[in-house]
């Protein structure tokens, strides 16, 4: 059986050779294609891949159309919303993601543009401290959990939100656990997002509760872009000269916000929360040991289609 390594962005070399010794091991076939250019490379390439590891590529219905041998594809890393899940479903192709194997990286950049909005995106001039400050972290998942980690390391006083953590886990982490999205905005100067999008997320961040943030409130996306309402977003921003916007999903109006807020936005040029050589291994040979344990032993643990 073949197993499918398909990444328009590739991964590291070394995050390479340590999916290649997972596959083998299990018996199973590499193939790669790498930095490909046209969709077309890639329905050439998954007509005999038996199983695919993905990154940010898209896997739609007309890929899986292509995919006549097709079980399983990994998403290797905590999104997944490059895959049509309906489809893949239709297909009876099993979805999974790489839960935790990015979490620590997208963390470390979610308190790295916290300490960048707090000095005034490093233009010289007199900024404040994270210390003492209320952190609210929205959505207590794995990067939740350890932005929550981190952040305790500069002093900051943290609240969580999440609709399904039970509060005495968020508690159990010495974290202040509240009752609701409006609560923690309204307490909170920075808040953290980590809510996927789904259709009851998309356009949620909107004027209502960001607004109600206190003074020197701190917006930090290292989420997904479509969660935040970016005509509201400029609305806030336009309102408040204090509130700031930083992430690393650059969003659909970034030229407008560019040119009206310099000095109080900022998105890296591309998505990099998972941008770094420990993340890029994990999560890679992770999607390799979860598709050699699908294909051999039948385990779903983390499929998340239906």
């Amino acid at each position: 059986m073949k197993v499918l390594v398909a990444t328009e962005k590739p991964f590291a070399a070394v995050a390479v050779n340590g999916i290649r010794e997972a596959v083998e091991k299990g018996g199973l076939e590499l193939a790669l294609l790498e930095k490909y250019t046209e969709k077309a490379q890639l329905l050439d390439a998954v007509k005999d891949a038996d199983a695919i590891i993905i990154r940010s590529d898209k896997v739609d219905a007309e890929v899986l159309d292509a995919a006549k041998q097709l079980k399983i594809v990994v998403r290797a890393g905590a999104g997944y919303d490059n895959v049509d899940l309906e489809a893949a479903t239709a297909h009876n192709v099993c979805v999974m993601n790489t839960p935790g194997q990015n979490s620590n990286a997208v963390a470390e950049l979610a308190l790295g543009l916290m300490v960048y909005g707090a000095r005034n995106l490093y233009n010289g001039t007199s900024g404040t401290e994270l210390k003492g400050k209320k952190l609210g972290i929205h959505a207590y998942g794995n990067v939740g959990r350890n932005v929550a980690r981190i952040a305790k390391g500069f002093g900051m006083e943290i609240y969580a939100y999440d609709a399904f953590c039970p509060s005495e886990v968020i508690e159990a982490d010495g974290v202040k656990p509240v009752a609701s999205a409006e609560e923690l905005y309204k307490t909170c100067q920075y808040i953290s997002l980590h809510i996927p999008a789904t259709k009851e997320t998309k356009n949620s961040i909107g004027h209502a509760l960001l607004s109600s943030m206190p003074k020197g409130a701190v917006l930090i996306n290292t989420a997904r872009k479509e969660v935040i309402n970016e005509p509201e977003l400029v609305k806030v921003l336009e309102e408040r000269p204090d509130f700031k916007y930083l992430t690393d999903i650059m969003p659909g109006n970034h030229a407008e916000l560019a040119e009206k807020f310099a000095a109080r936005y900022f998105s890296t040029p591309k998505k990099m929360g998972a941008q770094t050589a420990e993340a890029n291994i994990n999560a890679g040979i992770a999607a390799a040991n979860q598709i050699v344990d699908f294909l051999k032993n039948g385990n779903r643990k983390f499929q998340v289609n239906k």
